[in-house]
């Protein structure tokens, strides 16, 4: 038997709520009900009160009604909620958790179970599933099931989508996980224009008995990649490929934020990082293109995709971004420098062949980095398989520096 968290707001939704409860207890498992309604009286007696994650968030009851602002109200839900479900999902109070809800319901329930680890069963049933979810999802794998009609009472089509709902979640904490894998994780980055490299260095550190997850670095990719790092499950990094950095400081559409680069520092985990694809950031088609943009060097990727070069002034403070990141690591860290091109098409005789602007990125960065951090150049183009296997055999002597301090 498993026990579900049941997350919602009672005083508005109780009825369905309580719907999908009574389902998971025919089921053979235990519902565990938290109330973050702000509004009437609960319609369910919860295990864990609103006052108890008003608290949790910060704050009191009494000072959100005397407040009575729905936005405040939310956003102290939205606090407490997640510090509530954690603590009980550490302790293995809890195995899975499911939610019902509208707008306010669905910021606050998908902000508690964005606090729960990847793999930990998380399904909200939403009004909203149906758009954009990216807000409520970030980079966890919190599943959006569409409500279809609105979740207020229980009918015909509504009893349909919240038990198969209810099914769902029993089913996903019933499922047996996978055979563990003991060899140690390593994570890396990756761009179309990168793909050479890593897929050589991914074959020398799998050979040396680690296993590889290869990240996308699509701003999407770039967060769950730092992501994961923070949660402790990672042995080292090769983050190869930072254009996200480029879409960030520049507008582009592939940001990853700006704590890009920050997890592997601050957490002491060792690393490889490299300069792959700063030579471009990315926008949508070329009507896109902010006006100010509009003479500059592009490269048409595909027709969702257009490619502009970093300028050299533009290497220069992406050089001390990076620069300034890498600073502050904790653990063993190398920059690793491709001289002859940072992307397939930055090399000799290609559409952003510019090895002036790939100097000056070259040299902020070094005039950025913590003097004890090594930087090593090398001749080739960043796909060249010397270059890929340089990178992986530096990782691995990091990865063993680190056993070792």
């Amino acid at each position: 038997m498993a026990t579900i968290a049941v997350l919602g707001t009672f005083d508005t939704k109780g009825d369905e709520h309580a719907f999908v409860a009574g389902l998971i207890t025919s089921r053979g498992h235990k519902p565990l009900f938290i109330d973050v309604g702000t509004k009437g009286k609960s319609r369910i007696k919860p295990d864990v009160s609103r006052s108890a994650v008003a608290r949790a968030g910060g704050s009191t009851m009494k000072e959100i009604k005397e407040k009575n602002d729905r936005g405040h109200a939310v956003m102290v839900m939205s606090q407490g909620a997640p510090e509530i479900v954690k603590k009980f999902a550490e302790k293995n109070r809890i195995q899975g958790i499911i939610s019902l809800g509208g707008g306010g319901g669905t910021s606050i329930c998908t902000a508690a179970m964005r606090a729960l680890p990847i793999g930990f069963p998380k399904l909200m049933v939403s009004t909203l599933a149906s758009g954009d979810v990216s807000h409520y999802v970030g980079v966890k794998d919190v599943v959006m099931m569409p409500s279809i009609v609105d979740v207020a009472g229980l009918n015909r089509i509504s009893r349909m989508i919240l038990a198969n709902a209810a099914s769902a979640i029993c089913g996903m904490v019933e499922t047996e996980p996978p055979s563990a894998n003991d060899k140690p994780l390593i994570v890396a980055s990756m761009f179309g224009n990168t793909t050479d490299c890593v897929s050589r260095a991914r074959i020398v550190l799998e050979k040396a008995g680690y296993e590889v997850l290869v990240f996308h670095a699509t701003g999407a990719g770039g967060r769950t990649m730092e992501s994961l790092i923070e949660s402790g499950m990672v042995a080292g990094v090769l983050d190869v490929t930072t254009t996200e950095w480029a879409d960030e400081l520049l507008g582009g559409v592939l940001s990853a934020g700006p704590t890009r680069l920050e997890a592997a520092a601050k957490n002491g985990v060792p690393a490889v990082v490299g300069p792959g694809c700063l030579d471009m950031v990315n926008f949508g088609p070329p009507e896109t293109i902010p006006e100010k943009f509009q003479h500059r060097n592009f490269y048409q990727h595909n027709p969702q995709v257009t490619l502009m070069r970093t300028s050299a002034e533009e290497c220069a403070d992406l050089g001390q971004a990076i620069g300034e990141k890498l600073s502050l690591s904790k653990g063993p860290v190398t920059f690793m420098i491709p001289r002859s091109g940072v992307s397939v098409i930055s090399a000799a005789n290609q559409r952003f062949h510019d090895p002036i602007a790939d100097q000056v990125l070259f040299q902020a960065i070094r005039a950025y980095l913590r003097d004890d951090i090594p930087v090593k150049e090398l001749p080739n183009e960043i796909n060249d398989q010397s270059f890929a296997e340089a990178c992986a055999n530096e990782l691995l002597e990091n990865i063993a520096k680190a056993k070792y301090t």
